[in-house]
């Protein structure tokens, strides 16, 4: 990645890099907070033990196919 460095008043301020790093970047940390919401809730204990199918559908007004 080549990013060009602004500095003000002699100190680094900004760094602009082009936009493809910045969409490949952004889409690497969505991915990161993504992993970590999914590890916190493997860890929660509440999420331990699973649901019956038929209780998830219902508690989210799913209806089953003929």
């Amino acid at each position: 990645m080549k990013a060009q460095i602004i500095e003000k008043h002699g100190k680094k301020e900004f760094a602009v890099i082009p936009y493809k790093d910045f969409l490949r970047l952004q889409e690497e940390v969505e991915d990161y907070h993504d992993l970590r919401d999914l590890r916190r809730a493997k860890a929660d204990p509440k999420n331990r033990q699973g649901r019956p199918l038929d209780l998830v559908a219902a508690t989210l007004g799913l209806k089953k196919k003929p």
